[in-house]
């Protein structure tokens, strides 16, 4: 049941290392966001610990990096799981969330969850190092995402970046918070673009990151649950957006299902999973998300954690976090399964 009042609702009972985490994280996330708009880098940098890439195999996945344009620091970590190296394997392409400011793919916690689609899927993953905010605005973020789909498209870039059991005809997007809104917005581009091999045939967006110019009721009734709070989403859409006229958060890049909602009834939208918690500000946003690819006739599937909070999956000392995983394996096998 979702609670009421403006602080962290008594019932969000967690162990004391999630705590600590999530008090950590909120710490940091505030102490590099300044006034004027910019970000503190060099302290995100003086904290940013980074995961290597491990060509052998760890705990049955072995990962490498791959660039794809060095100019503009564009590339991603190939997680590939050891023990199918001759099953036919689907593909996740992978966004990280962090608001579309922080974060990147070799974090620990990204680096981890991507380690364990690839093994419990069991899938090929390409999580995707994009360029961020506020330094490079929209549509930099979704370009660059949508590149990586364009690279893998070429036969020589596949070949050489990926394992030879990838099945580039069975490609699903997904992402995190700002991953989620990217996995949306890059899968619908697919949908109208003419690739020569890859095939997107599922979304799983992952509590993902919509707004709108009005405040969403869980915005308000949820002021003060962990990582997500109105000061800090409202900072992020700002550094996020650019300056000028006919740009606000009602724009369908942000307000995905609002006021100038974009026709995709039309669409051939692939099937989506879209993910919720009952302690996630974002909530609403994200139901109405939800909601809209409903009425707009796409097969959408809905799973809803109402004692979690935003990001609960990247921790996996939580119950829920084991579920979701054995949940996108099941919707990843149903899609995988109805194209034959």
């Amino acid at each position: 049941m979702e609670a009421t009042g403006k602080s962290t609702p008594p019932s969000l009972s967690l162990p004391w290392k999630t705590r600590l985490a999530l008090s950590v994280i909120s710490t940091f996330t505030d102490a590099s966001c300044r006034n004027d708009g910019t970000v503190n880098r060099r302290l995100v940098n003086l904290f940013h610990f980074r995961s290597p890439p491990t060509p052998k195999s760890v705990n049955g996945v072995m990962s490498y990096d791959v660039v794809v344009d060095k100019t503009r620091n564009l590339w991603f970590r190939v997680y590939a799981p050891t023990q199918h190296v001759a099953d036919d394997l689907p593909v996740i392409v992978f966004f990280h969330g962090g608001g579309f400011v922080f974060l990147s793919p070799d974090v620990p916690s990204y680096d981890l969850v991507c380690r364990r689609f690839a093994r419990k899927l069991p899938a090929v993953v390409v999580s995707v190092n994009y360029r961020l905010a506020p330094e490079h605005k929209f549509p930099v973020q979704h370009d660059d995402c949508f590149d990586v789909l364009r690279f893998l498209d070429d036969d020589v870039n596949s070949s050489k970046s990926l394992p030879k059991n990838a099945n580039l005809s069975r490609i699903f997007v997904g992402g995190d918070s700002a991953g989620g809104n990217l996995a949306h917005h890059v899968a619908h581009r697919a949908c109208e673009y003419d690739f020569k091999h890859i095939k997107v045939i599922g979304v799983v967006a992952i509590q993902p990151f919509f707004g709108g110019e009005e405040e969403a009721d869980s915005e308000i009734r949820l002021e003060g649950a962990p990582i997500v709070s109105k000061k800090r989403t409202d900072w992020m859409w700002k550094a996020f957006m650019p300056q000028g006229e006919g740009f606000d958060r009602n724009h369908p890049i942000i307000n995905v299902s609002g006021p100038n909602a974009l026709d995709i009834s039309k669409v051939n939208f692939p099937p989506t999973m879209v993910v919720i918690a009952g302690f996630d500000p974002l909530h609403d946003w994200q139901k109405r998300y939800y909601e809209w690819l409903k009425r707009s006739g796409k097969e959408v599937y809905l799973f809803d954690y109402p004692n979690m909070f935003h990001a609960f999956y990247i921790f996996p000392e939580l119950p829920e976090s084991s579920q979701f995983f054995g949940q996108v394996k099941e919707f990843v096998h149903k899609v995988s399964s109805a194209i034959g």
